[in-house]
């Protein structure tokens, strides 16, 4: 008789059918998992070394404890990897994504390879808030922005849906600029390393890329900051022009604000849409927990970036607000951009 009990319970121990392993399992549905970080760029550039960094440290965060792995999934600005949280990821909490600050406008313009909505994925958060800059490697002939309306500047780009392309593309149209972009490199890394073999003479890319990538590229002037992009004025770029007092009318200024919208966004992390409630707080939760974990800081500051996180409630209102922008804003970006 004993011998059965002792069958019975070790089934019901296997089953985690016993009282209080049914509410166990609800405190922690990673336990023994596997949690994938989907990265949507190729190794080395800010975007895989943002990525890195969170899947190092937001583990212990999460119920259960699991292991995070990291998986690069680059291809056409993000829009890969966004598609993928959108329509094929399961919706468990096993997988999220770090996808490009731009990608957002992309099912608004239109763009190819946008398959997703952009107001139906679920936003965890950014653990930084954004300043781009366009700049020019020393051996350019351009050194300042007024310098672009006479002097072509080549730059590399990433993709569309990024701003290593979108931004030249309107401020060539819109400001008169002579950027000439040259595409197919799958990551800010590989257009440094292009800068420097004399392939291209620039890129516009973001302020804490070219620090953590060339950290004494701006100091010791290898690089001239032609201009910058934020919703202030960065304290290294004093002098630099902020974009927005490049427009030369209300009209100018609404495009720029639209089209720099993603600085607003950071280094958005997302998961796919229709998550259950409490697996949508859960990974909110633990992401809002990494940005306030000391070792996590300390691994920011070592890769020279800056933490100013934004949680998943402040990036969807974000991204309701940009949805709402006038049609014929956005009719015009899109255009552009193409």
């Amino acid at each position: 008789m004993a011998t059965r009990r002792i069958a019975r319970l070790g089934l019901m121990l296997m089953a985690g059918s016993l009282p209080g392993a049914a509410a166990a399992n609800a405190q922690e549905p990673l336990a023994g998992k596997t949690v994938s970080l989907i990265i949507g760029f190729g190794p080395g550039g800010g975007y895989d070394l943002w990525g890195r960094t969170v899947a190092r440290h937001i583990g212990k965060h999460l119920p259960g404890k699991p292991t995070v792995v990291p998986q690069n999934m680059p291809g056409a600005g993000s829009y890969v990897a966004a598609s993928h949280i959108y329509g094929a990821a399961p919706k468990d909490g096993t997988v999220f994504a770090i996808i490009a600050r731009d990608a957002a406008l992309g099912p608004l313009s239109n763009a190819p390879g946008a398959r997703f909505d952009a107001t139906k994925l679920s936003w965890l958060g950014s653990p930084t808030k954004e300043h781009n800059v366009c700049i020019a490697y020393h051996t350019a002939k351009v050194k300042t922005a007024n310098e672009l309306r006479d002097q072509e500047l080549i730059l590399g780009d990433t993709g569309p849906g990024t701003g290593t392309r979108s931004y030249p593309k309107v401020l060539n149209d819109l400001l008169g600029y002579r950027f000439k972009l040259v595409s197919g490199f799958r990551s800010s890394a590989d257009v440094f390393l292009a800068m420097e073999r004399g392939e291209v003479e620039g890129i516009c890319e973001s302020l804490d890329s070219v620090n953590q990538r060339k950290p004494d590229w701006i100091a010791n002037k290898t690089v001239h900051v032609l201009l910058q992009a934020g919703a202030e004025t960065h304290p290294e770029l004093k002098g630099v022009p902020n974009v927005m007092t490049l427009a030369r009318n209300d009209g100018e200024k609404q495009v720029l604000e639209y089209l720099y919208a993603g600085q607003n966004i950071g280094r958005p992390f997302v998961a796919p849409p229709d998550l259950p409630p409490e697996r949508l707080k859960m990974l909110r939760g633990a992401f809002d927990a990494t940005m306030k974990d000391p070792e996590f800081a300390a691994d920011v500051k070592r890769n020279k970036f800056d933490l100013e996180p934004e949680d998943g409630a402040h990036l969807a209102a974000l991204i309701d607000k940009i949805y709402a922008t006038p049609k014929a804003i956005v009719e015009r970006v899109s255009n552009l951009i193409k």
